[in-house]
């Protein structure tokens, strides 16, 4: 039966040099390293847009190390590619605010003067559970402490209470939605 055949010489034996794989990785490492370095400005959390170019570059990256490229040279300039059109796009929203609308989606309103904005939680498929964990973890256990809780593009929400101190939360209990 095919099933369970297992071609253990393939699972185990390189089908190319083991020294190719290492200059082929450290390559890719060291150029992808220097080019993020470079190119990419720090950023607190990641926001749709950089998640999808993290996706992407990881996937050329990977068929740079791997030799589905014939050289490292094209899976770095694939990369270099994706992370120019992302800088260029970044760039053109700095300067175009209805551009920088297209692109990015404004904070969501969740809560307004203590009451739960029903219709933004349930476009973003968000339970009143949902909301008060996070508001729990800033420190609040009553919707109506809160002036205004926004859902920003990059998942995180962002809370501000009626004496109009804004809260904030550890960045290991920052969620990602």
């Amino acid at each position: 039966m095919q099933l369970f055949d297992v071609d253990w010489h393939a699972v185990f034996v390189p089908t190319f040099a083991l020294a190719e794989l290492f200059v082929r990785g450290s390559i890719m490492y060291l150029g992808l390293l220097m080019l993020m370095r470079i190119m990419r400005r720090q950023k607190g959390a990641l926001n749709t847009a950089d998640l999808l170019v993290l996706l992407i570059v990881a996937d050329a990256a990977q068929n740079g190390m791997t030799s589905r490229y014939d050289s490292v040279t094209e899976g770095l300039f694939l990369i270099g590619t994706i992370i120019a059109w992302d800088y260029v796009l970044d760039r053109t929203a700095f300067h175009w605010p209805a551009f920088r609308r297209l692109l990015h989606e404004p904070p969501l309103l969740l809560i307004k003067d203590g009451q739960l904005q029903r219709r933004n939680m349930r476009r973003e498929i968000l339970t009143t559970d949902d909301v008060m964990q996070q508001l729990r973890e800033h420190g609040i256990d009553d919707v109506r402490d809160v002036q205004a809780c926004h859902l920003e593009p990059d998942g995180q929400f962002s809370v501000v209470r009626f004496n109009g101190q804004e809260v904030d939360v550890a960045p290991d209990k920052r969620p990602f939605l």
